[in-house]
């Protein structure tokens, strides 16, 4: 979400020199909030920093108002999680750093950064959107467990967040002593509790329940159990989403699975499989787009006007009743498609690229030719 060509305003350290009336030098490390005009972002998975700034909550402002939302962090794990530098140059000076010099902010979950924008486009804020509602566009839900521990998940394209960690004592096996299974009772009927509080199984299409060993398949068990002991119709209805291979019907394989029908149409039938920005744009313009498959590095464009031009076509295509996937560039089928120039089309009709590049080639000629005899006149 932060591009090239934003400013970004955060907390962070800075390392400041100070020279005496003698002479002497004193260096030391001062907080303070810098803006910067970014020229480069980089993330980093499993990050750390102690001049961290970040975005638990972000702001954005354009030339004339500034608007702020709050949201649920991504990412899973503690303060060592994801972070991402961003580097750029000071646009206001302060009594410790001068204006245009160099500096990173390390972004961090749980900070506060705001972000200034030209221009907030639909992809930019519907991601904020996500990140403001804790779970919006969740398609699975996930408990990672062990014996006593847990944490209770939900994944959305962009984010992952747990709704609730799990810790019950449960103490190691003695013989003749039912302490062990007592604390396991405790354990599943917490965690039973706390997934139908924070979970909102009727709405996923995915449950995941990983652990090592058999845990996964005890904790199943007692969960359909309690579930026919109490009639708990909506869970036992929902029991099938518990099954991995429904992870096929998820907006993560989805992209996997429209890129394969991309491929097979490209072999098959390549009048209705286009690549490319401009063979694509011809096809958009002709409302003959079934499916835009998009990667997420063509919004990440350094160039504004390059931004602008994918992200009204990926409005435009949308309002006609296409679907719109975006991949990301770091996953393997972004990966692939950024080989393709990073967007491709399914048609809904088979278009031929000759005739229609030939069909603007005569209108441009067209225009030209009106052109030239309005001004000869």
């Amino acid at each position: 979400m932060i591009y090239q060509g934003d400013d970004v305003q955060a907390t962070t350290l800075r390392r400041v020199q100070t020279v005496s009336n003698t002479g002497s030098t004193d260096s030391q490390r001062v907080r303070t909030r810098l803006t910067l005009h970014v020229t480069r972002t980089q993330f980093a998975a499993g990050s750390s920093s102690s001049s961290a700034t970040a975005s638990s909550n972000a702001a954005a402002s354009s030339t004339n108002a500034t608007a702020s939302s709050s949201g649920a962090s991504g990412g899973v794990g503690s303060t060592t999680g994801a972070g991402m530098h961003i580097t750029g140059r000071v646009t206001e000076e302060n009594a410790h750093v001068k204006m245009g010099a160099f500096h990173t902010l390390d972004i961090e979950v749980n900070r506060d950064v705001k972000i200034i924008k030209q221009e907030w486009d639909r992809i930019a804020l519907d991601r904020v959107d996500e990140a403001c509602a804790e779970g919006r566009g969740a398609e699975v839900g996930a408990i990672v467990c062990g014996e006593g521990t847990a944490a209770l998940c939900l994944m959305s394209e962009h984010m992952t967040t747990i709704r609730q960690r799990i810790d019950v004592p449960v103490p190691r096996k003695a013989a003749g002593s039912a302490s062990h299974e007592k604390g396991l009772d405790k354990f599943y009927s917490t965690l039973y509790a706390a997934f139908l509080r924070v979970i909102p199984f009727a709405s996923l299409k995915v449950i995941v329940i990983a652990s090592p060993g058999f845990t996964k398949d005890a904790v199943y068990e007692y969960f359909f159990a309690q579930a026919t002991k109490t009639s708990n119709k909506a869970l036992l209805q929902a029991r099938n989403k518990f099954i991995s291979s429904q992870l096929k019907e998820t907006k993560f394989a989805r992209e996997g699975i429209m890129l394969d029908k991309f491929f097979k149409m490209l072999g098959q039938d390549e009048m209705r499989a286009w690549y490319g920005p401009d063979h694509v744009a011809l096809a958009a313009d002709r409302g003959a787009i079934g499916a835009l498959l998009i990667s997420d590095d063509l919004f990440r464009s350094s160039d504004p006007t390059t931004r602008k031009r994918y992200v009204e076509m990926a409005d435009a295509v949308r309002t006609k009743g296409a679907e719109v996937l975006i991949f990301s560039s770091m996953h393997e089928t972004g990966q692939q498609l950024n080989q393709l120039s990073g967007i491709a089309a399914i048609l809904t009709f088979p278009l031929d690229i000759d005739m229609v590049e030939e069909e603007e080639r005569q209108a441009k000629e067209e225009a030209e030719a009106a052109a030239t005899a309005e001004q000869n006149e």
